[in-house]
């Protein structure tokens, strides 16, 4: 029999911002940081002792400037996905309501984008298979 071998597991926990248009908010990941250039839903690592909705009311404020509250966070899908040094383990959730307008705090890009458009930009491994649980919740043609 083969031991198992040790893993580690990171927590990250992402949020599909969803305007009255029902396009998506996803950010460039910025130079200096992994996976550079790439685009992903916002959101960050799960801190030691910390839910996930608490982790994305803290991100959403500090990476955009937005205030939300924790029943305006439904839970969605989620992806697993074994990179080379960790596994990730990422719960999408989506939100709808929030006060003031997203900004790029950390010097990220921002686009607002329909959920059939997201193959359009490349993004980390992990976030790709979060796209079709999008389009099934928002609709293809975005009027969701």
């Amino acid at each position: 029999m083969i031991p198992p071998v040790e893993v580690k597991l990171l927590l990250v926990v992402a949020v599909a911002l969803i305007d009255p248009d029902g396009r998506v908010l996803i950010t460039e990941r910025p130079a200096g940081k992994s996976l550079a250039g790439l685009w992903e839903f916002p959101g960050g690592k799960v801190e030691p002792g910390e839910r996930p909705e608490a982790c994305l009311i803290r991100e959403l404020r500090e990476e955009l400037g937005l205030a939300v509250e924790e029943p305006c966070l439904a839970p969605l899908t989620f992806a697993s996905h074994a990179y080379p040094d960790f596994h990730l383990l990422m719960p999408l959730y989506v939100c709808r309501r929030w006060e003031g307008m997203a900004t790029g705090l950390e010097g990220q890009r921002l686009r607002w984008v329909r959920p059939r458009d997201l193959r359009g930009y490349p993004m980390p491994p992990a976030d790709a298979p979060l796209i079709p649980a999008l389009i099934d919740l928002v609709g293809s043609a975005g009027l969701g």
